[in-house]
């Protein structure tokens, strides 16, 4: 079916049209509206205070969707929204890393709040379209498409019957239908989730980007906690953006010439120092698997192991063959790290599209390990296709890989065989039983329909059939708060554990990665250290969401001399970069500590709105206990030197007199407590009670005192 066809099939059931105003000193002041139920549009203004408290990016979204919501509110309401939001530096073009969206919802997975960033040209375009956020509610009939037109200042909602739903195809199709010619698909995005999205509860969003060099629509992904469930569940089948084309000053900033000093500063450091440090330029992020399989920190049958003898296979060096070298791979205009890497022109083997050669994104390291190793598959080809079927799909590529690591023991274990999977040989490794598993779920059937309800659900649904021992099910669940763990070995490191289960939205590496400052170079040994870490860094690493930035700039090259700073794990000269950069955008005088109060307002006002929501308390912490050490004798055994060790020095046992299983329970015992002492520690410095609620006096200290915010708290001080 052609392009036009499909167009001449759309209904249009609203056309709201506004004025293009241009952006200032970052802000457009104003967001977007979108009721699919009753098909009301409308724009809100953004007031000074709402940009002093929440900044922009996350924090808007946060704001928006507590205001739109009670605490009752499912994530299949119609009063739940998508927000999409942007952030003052987003959509600059003289610095690296400035085009991301920040995306929040009630969570299919998790009941509470999820946040997931995501590049590709859709929130910067939404920007330069008028518009801070864009709050999505309600559900449609017919599937629609809303289309913003930012060249005309005009908003569409069209019934969209004919439209395939796989990401690839369906932002290929929309980007030629409304793209004038070739020259102008740059500016066109497009955001859709697809066939398994409605399928599953862990359903991802794809933003779309055309690159103009390989003439092809790609997809960067907002993968975590079921967003793509939401909007499937809201039978939208896109968002569509277009703008006339991207300038130099789109964002009317203070001082421009700031901002391109330090880019410029910052273009240098890639240049000279890529090569040596990371090799984002022609690995992206999949340079970190053999990193982690040297550190024994590359998860491996479901989190069993760190490392496997098989990992040779998926060496950065060997995806380094499958990516396309010397392409301006950056999923924004600008940006220098050029870490989005591709395989091109990849046959597919499998499924729908078997004998179709495509472009697959990726894989990124979490892909190459959660597609990889967690499921003890070492075959760079079946990750690839897997990561395609993925995101065409619509489903989190870190919740599949764990999924599928969880289910996996579970079947080696008894706890799962043919019959309770429909036939299908699930041991670790069957490259056939798991690529199947996936197609199933993108048709809503078999096996497939089951694995797609997430680790907790599934985790439930084992323990109430009496499938398996409850306890070992729970310790083998890598999940925490509904949502699945990405994709490093937390077991040696106390800090990391943290890192991971005592996050706002449940175990995603984005708030804290602790590993190497505490499990390999011992920097922050003590409890107090520990808990200094947890505050700062989950903290600081959330002004990256107010601001539509990607981390990955901040740390994944350093400049030289970095690493005789006092504090180099912080990178403080790229945290002066941002500093700066934030100024001369926005026209404000803040130092690192305002940008620090800036997200800790943010990162205390999630924590309540879990607590809103019946979560956010310190049971709510809890990890399964695979993530803190050897649940089995097979895991204790295989590190049976390093664990006697620690037994002998640390609990002040002789593992030379006690039986395997005794050594086993000894050594939980130790860890747990020192968890809970964890707890305990971070607690404390971030002002929270014993029990994980934000005090009062701290509030009012962070100037995040707002009486909506209080009257959550106060019952709980």
């Amino acid at each position: 079916m052609d392009i036009q066809e499909m167009k001449s099939r759309h209904k249009l059931v609203k056309e709201w049209a506004y004025d293009l105003k241009p952006l200032d000193r970052g802000y457009a002041n104003r967001t977007l509206y979108i009721n699919v139920s009753d098909n009301t549009i409308k724009e809100k203004p953004v007031s000074e205070e709402m940009k002093q408290k929440f900044t922009g990016g996350k924090g808007f979204g946060l704001k928006l969707l507590w205001d739109a919501t009670k605490p009752d509110t499912k994530w299949n309401d119609p009063e739940n929204e998508i927000v999409i939001n942007t952030g003052p530096i987003c959509g600059i073009t003289q610095y690296s890393g400035t085009g991301k969206s920040l995306v929040v919802t009630i969570s299919p997975q998790t009941n509470i709040v999820v946040d997931s960033n995501v590049g590709g040209y859709f929130g910067p375009f939404l920007k330069f379209s008028g518009f801070d956020s864009i709050e999505i509610q309600g559900k449609a009939k017919e599937d629609v498409i809303i289309y913003l037109d930012g060249t005309t200042g005009k908003i569409e909602i069209f019934e969209a019957p004919l439209e395939p739903l796989d990401s690839h195809i369906l932002a290929e199709v929309l980007t030629n239908m409304y793209a004038n010619d070739d020259k102008d698909k740059i500016n066109v995005a497009v955001v859709s989730a697809g066939a398994a999205a409605e399928q599953s509860l862990i359903g991802m969003l794809n933003f779309s980007f055309y690159d103009p060099k390989r003439k092809e629509v790609r997809l960067k992904q907002a993968g975590r906690g079921g967003i793509g469930t939401v909007l499937r569940d809201k039978k939208i089948k896109a968002l569509v953006c277009k703008v006339p084309g991207v300038k130099g000053n789109l964002n009317n900033v203070v001082d421009l010439k700031a901002i391109m000093e330090r880019g410029q500063r910052f273009n240098k450091e890639m240049r000279d120092f890529d090569e040596v440090q990371c090799e984002m330029r022609s690995k992206g992020t999949a340079h970190l698997t053999n990193v982690m399989d040297e550190y024994d920190l590359f998860p491996t049958h479901n989190f069993k192991f760190g490392s496997h003898k098989d990992a040779y296979k998926v060496h950065s060096n060997i995806y380094k063959t499958y990516f396309s070298q010397n392409m301006s791979d950056g999923c924004w205009i600008g940006c220098n790290m050029m870490c989005a890497k591709g395989v091109d022109h990849f046959e597919l083997k499998t499924g729908p599209y078997k004998g179709t050669k495509v472009l697959v994104e990726g894989p990124e390291y979490e892909t190459a390990a959660s597609l990889g190793s967690c499921p003890g598959i070492f075959n760079p080809e079946w990750t690839i296709e897997a990561n395609f079927y993925c995101d065409t799909y619509g489903i989190c590529t870190i919740t599949w890989g764990t999924i599928l690591g969880f289910v996996m023991e579970c079947y080696e274990n008894g706890i799962l065989n043919k019959e309770r999977t429909g036939g299908i040989d699930l041991s670790f490794g069957n490259e056939e039983g798991a690529m199947e598993i996936l197609h199933q779920l993108a048709r809503g059937e078999g096996f497939g329909k089951i694995a797609g309800l997430g680790v907790r659900k599934m985790k439930e649904m084992f323990i109430e059939k009496g499938w398996g021992d409850p306890q070992f099910i729970f310790d083998i669940a890598m999940e925490n708060k509904g949502l699945e763990y990405s994709m490093y070995i937390s077991k040696e490191s106390l800090a990391q554990q943290g890192g991971y289960a005592m996050t706002n939205k449940g175990p995603q590496h984005d708030e804290a990665w602790l590993i190497f400052m505490d499990m390999v170079n011992n920097q922050i040994p003590t409890f107090e250290l520990k808990a200094e870490a947890l505050h700062y860094f989950p903290i600081f690493r959330t002004w990256f969401g107010l601001q539509g930035l990607c981390k990955l700039p901040w740390n994944d090259v350093e400049p030289e001399g970095n690493k005789f700073t006092d504090e180099p794990a912080k990178v403080p000269e790229h945290v002066d970069n941002y500093v700066t950069i934030f100024n001369a955008v926005t026209g404000q005088n803040i130092d690192k500590q305002g940008l620090f109060a800036q997200s800790e307002r943010v990162y205390n006002f999630q924590r309540i709105f879990n607590i809103r929501r019946g979560y956010g308390l310190r049971k709510h912490d809890a990890q399964p206990y695979r993530a803190a050490g050897p649940v089995t004798i097979e895991e204790y055994e295989s590190r049976q030197e390093r664990y006697d060790k620690q037994l002998k020095e640390k609990v002040g046992i002789d593992p030379t007199v006690i039986s395997s299983t005794d050594k086993v329970a000894a050594l939980r015992k130790f860890r747990e407590e020192q968890y809970e002492k964890l707890l305990d520690a971070v607690y404390f410095r971030r002002g929270w009670t014993n029990n994980g609620v934000p005090k009062i006096e701290h509030l009012k200290k962070i100037g995040m005192d707002l009486p909506e915010v209080i009257d959550v708290v106060k019952p709980l001080q």
